[in-house]
């Protein structure tokens, strides 16, 4: 049969919170001294958790987009897939405070309210907000951020694209299956839409993520202009580039916007993926290029 849940709770001062705090404070201390021991871009190691750590994404939302979830168990990719999606979801601001911890270890096992609403200023006023030696080092912070996602989109990108290939395969298979039952094609259904939800989430957060890094990297130059925005201008639109490479699911330009978990493209009529050219091999655009806001740091 295939399964339904409830709406998951926003986050820890949500509905069931205070529960959910209890619980924290003692997880929060095992899982503290755990935190140095973090690999690379922040990462928990995989030694660290258990396997399925990120599961309840899947079922977090497919219960927001109102549709069933798939009672079948993950296969190896689909459970990598969400392992690393959550690094591109998760806000960057958010992963020094207390709660990121129960998030990355699956404990809160939800999705916060203020991930899907999209506020290009939040890194921004944060970064302000956060006292440094240096203006440089402000650029430093924001330079290390894209270039952190930079590195992790690759990754993701492959086990996505084995996992959409896989589901295409999936839905041509339900034809010739013999004495096909609802229940089955209803679970498998289900989870081919739970993939193609947690895809088209990580592809808006991209976009919404790459804006906020611009806004932040504009309000940087007017405040405290140095040479190093020459750089970070760089990281952005090599991030930006690899974003549209990464479009793995079709339709419309994806513009910054508050995530909405509704699955338009089911992944069985997809069509073939075919990989982008790559930047080398892109003709120059015509005509100088546009004047941007950093222009007058290159003179």
């Amino acid at each position: 049969m295939v399964t339904q849940v409830g709406k998951p709770d926003a986050g820890p001062q949500g509905p069931g919170g205070r529960r959910l705090v209890r619980f924290a404070v003692l997880a929060a201390a095992t899982l503290l001294g755990a935190c140095s021991a973090n690999g690379d871009f922040g990462r928990v190691k995989p030694g660290l958790v258990r396997d399925g750590v990120h599961d309840w994404m899947g079922p977090a939302v497919a219960a927001r987009a109102g549709v069933p979830v798939s009672a079948y168990p993950y296969t190896e990719d689909e459970r990598l897939m969400r392992d690393l999606a959550f690094q591109l979801v998760q806000p960057v601001y958010d992963r020094n405070r207390w709660y990121s911890i129960l998030e990355e270890y699956g404990i809160t096992r939800g999705v916060r309210q203020e991930w899907c609403v999209f506020n290009i200023a939040a890194y921004e006023q944060i970064l302000m907000q956060t006292p440094y030696r240096s203006a440089t080092a402000r650029y430093n912070r924001v330079n290390e951020d894209i270039r952190n996602d930079v590195t992790r989109l690759p990754a993701w990108v492959a086990v996505a694209r084995r996992v959409i290939d896989m589901d295409i395969k999936r839905g041509k298979s339900l034809a010739h299956v013999a004495a096909l039952t609802p229940g089955e094609a209803g679970n498998a259904g289900a989870r081919m839409a739970e993939n193609a939800l947690i895809i088209s989430w990580v592809q808006q957060a991209l976009v919404n993520r790459a804006a906020s890094y611009g806004f932040a990297l504009e309000r940087l130059v007017i405040a405290t202009p140095v040479p190093a925005a020459v750089e970070v201008e760089r990281s952005l639109t090599l991030f930006k580039t690899r974003i549209v490479e990464a479009r793995l699911l079709p339709g419309p330009d994806i513009l910054p916007g508050s995530i909405v978990f509704v699955p338009p493209y089911p992944p069985p009529v997809l069509p073939p993926i075919v990989k982008g050219a790559p930047v080398a091999a892109a003709p120059p655009p015509p005509g100088p290029p546009a004047p941007t806001l950093l222009s007058a740091l290159r003179l």
